[in-house]
């Protein structure tokens, strides 16, 4: 057995699985300090199917913390970034174009030294000892808790990154590094903006690792705590301590993969609809389509892993009212007080779950509360909610034919079982849970993202390498070696670099390595 958890903003679902069977769901209203929502999540599960904390072999959690903290620019840790690129990169310095608040929430500095290298992997300029003596001086006095590195075309060669993060490790005793090639991709501002990001969290992330191991611990599980990261797999506690902008769209994949999961359906359209807004999705062989562009997070341009995500203000616990004659939904929301204010359940303001339950398309809380709602407000509000999902869906494809669209969350009572011209709409068995089953049944992922030298005639046999790096990367992090599978090989021909330079990226998953359940 296995237990799913995702916590958003609203609720805090969770799930028992065996193997693929679901034997208990809960949803319990997400706790200020967040452990306390698992609590009552995993207990309403204990109630429903009995079961011994020691047959579950593993827990699965997504979680927003992270993101959050950075959107509400809190709970972030003094920061410093360290830039190699000198003489070069100067006329742009770190930092640029952020945030004012979350410069000051991570009490933000930068130092511009001397390194980095050109594109085809020679040196712009040697390391200069004497001004990383400096730096790393002034980041001890000036109580800096967590650095970024990044260095001009770090994922061609990374060795400067390595070397002063060795250096910083040393000279500044207890002090998180983060290093750019690790974090994003190709880009220099985008990659240093993911890590410095990254490093302010690096605080947060021990704490709610910890946090969340010993709330687990307490209620007798001993089975190993994963997190799910962006890509729909699974990192271990360790490594979320590391890379917590790992974890960022955790929540929209999960809910993707849920649905993928429980309608069987491995390329599709996913709409998952929660208490204030509807989040839509391309599925691919199973995976979310990761976006290719820029990535904004809390007003900073990034370019690590994201699916591509289109929101709209759009959910169970809008406000749906007549203005000047036309109805307007959301995109302002009752939220988390559903339950208090929505007219089913005793409260005075109509929201879109009141009209999905006067149209007869949801029986949930009291439908005696809500026949003195105008029918023709019920009728063009519910009208426009599926006219804006479906345009939401359009706006996601990529080619002229229609996709099946699998919906999911709780708030997917609003929609009709028809959207645009969707050749399919699916709402699967245990939809409102769909985000922590993703959770449960996220494989573990391996991934290539680099630059090869590709000499003529040996093509496949780079392309060999890089999946079989991919491979080996995810049973390295924990996958069954006879499971792992390539499910993405993208290659993109450089045509500014010499040696017929290509950029391959490959990515590798595979089930999770464990007892049998």
């Amino acid at each position: 057995m296995r237990i799913g958890i995702d916590v958003g903003g609203t609720n805090t679902d969770a799930v028992l699985l065996d193997s693929a069977t679901v034997l208990a769901e809960s949803k319990a209203t997400t706790s200020a300090d967040v452990t306390s929502g698992i609590v009552d999540a995993i207990g309403d599960l204990q109630r429903q199917h009995p079961f011994e904390p020691s047959r579950v072999r593993a827990v699965m959690i997504g979680t927003t913390h992270f993101i959050n903290a950075i959107v509400e620019a809190n709970r972030l840790c003094s920061t410093a970034v360290i830039r190699l690129g000198l003489p070069a990169t100067a006329a742009i310095p770190p930092l640029v174009e952020w945030p004012e608040r979350l410069v000051t929430a991570m009490n933000g500095t930068a130092y511009l030294c001397h390194g980095g290298h050109e594109f085809d992997g020679s040196l712009i300029a040697p390391l200069d000892r004497a001004e990383l003596d400096a730096v790393t001086r002034q980041l001890a006095d000036n109580g800096v808790r967590s650095v970024a590195i990044s260095s001009v075309f770090s994922p061609v060669n990374a060795e400067l990154e390595h070397e002063v993060a060795s250096l910083v490790a040393d000279r500044v005793p207890g002090v998180h590094v983060s290093m750019s090639h690790e974090i994003g991709r190709m880009g220099l501002l985008e990659r240093e903006n993911a890590t410095i990001i990254n490093a302010s969290l690096r605080e947060l992330a021990d704490h709610v690792c910890t946090g969340l191991a010993s709330t687990l611990a307490e209620e007798g599980f001993h089975a190993p705590l994963y997190l799910s990261q962006n890509d729909g797999t699974l990192m271990d506690v360790d490594f979320a301590r590391k890379y917590p902008v790992a974890t960022f769209a955790s929540g929209p994949t999960n809910s993707m993969r849920g649905a993928a999961f429980l309608s069987g359906i491995d390329t599709c359209a996913v709409v998952d609809v929660g208490g204030t807004s509807s989040d839509v999705g391309i599925l691919q062989s199973g995976f979310p389509r990761e976006a290719t562009s820029e990535v904004d997070v809390g007003g900073v341009r990034t370019n690590f892993r994201m699916p591509d995500v289109l929101s709209i203000g759009i959910g169970g616990g809008s406000r749906a009212r007549r203005e000047n004659g036309h109805v307007t939904v959301g995109p302002d929301s009752v939220g988390y007080r559903i339950r208090e204010e929505a007219l089913v359940f005793g409260g005075q303001t109509t929201t879109a779950t009141d009209l999905a339950v006067a149209g007869g398309m949801a029986t949930v809380g009291d439908p005696d509360a809500v026949r003195h709602v105008d029918e023709a407000t019920v009728r063009e509000g519910l009208a426009l909610m599926a006219d804006e999902v479906a345009g939401l869906v359009d706006r996601m494809r990529t080619s002229p034919a229609p996709l099946p669209v699998v919906l999911v969350g709780g708030g997917s009572i609003i929609l009709p079982d028809e959207l645009g011209d969707a050749p399919k709409v699916l709402r699967p068995d245990h939809y409102s849970v769909a985000n922590a089953i993703g959770a449960a049944i996220a494989q573990i992922g391996g991934e290539v993202d680099r630059i090869f030298a590709v000499d003529q005639g040996r093509r496949d046999a780079v392309l060999d390498e890089a999946k079989q790096e991919a491979a080996d990367s995810a049973v390295a992090a924990g996958a069954e070696p006879g499971t792992v599978e390539i499910v993405e090989v993208e290659e993109f021909p450089i045509a500014y670099l010499p040696g017929n330079a290509t950029r391959i990226r490959v990515k590798a998953v595979g089930d999770l390595s464990l007892q049998d359940d």
